[in-house]
């Protein structure tokens, strides 16, 4: 495997777990009380969208060429670290 299918196979693995527990995070808010049931909900909603936006980018990935590659990996970082830290704070929250 080349670095190139290695990185891309790494962070699909990461963004597959993130989703995994935004499913039991996402069970678990469903218990709480409706006011916050609600706000969770909208907040769940602004996850999916880092996920999709995520699967994007790792999707241009997959295509990139040896030229632009460097660039697409340090775009990554950045989405997969903004969703990371999304996730990890609404996970405080819940």
């Amino acid at each position: 495997m080349d670095k190139k299918s290695v990185y891309i196979e790494k962070m699909k693995t990461q963004l597959d777990e993130l989703n995994a527990n935004m499913n039991t995070l996402e069970a678990k808010a469903e218990e709480a009380k409706d006011d916050a049931r609600a706000l969770y909900k909208e907040e769940m909603a602004k996850l999916r969208h880092q996920s999709e936006v995520a699967k994007g980018k790792l999707d241009d990935m997959k295509v990139a060429s040896e030229d632009t590659w460097d660039a697409m990996v340090t775009e990554m970082e950045k989405v997969r670290d903004a969703f990371v830290h999304s996730f990890n704070y609404f996970k405080s929250q819940v």
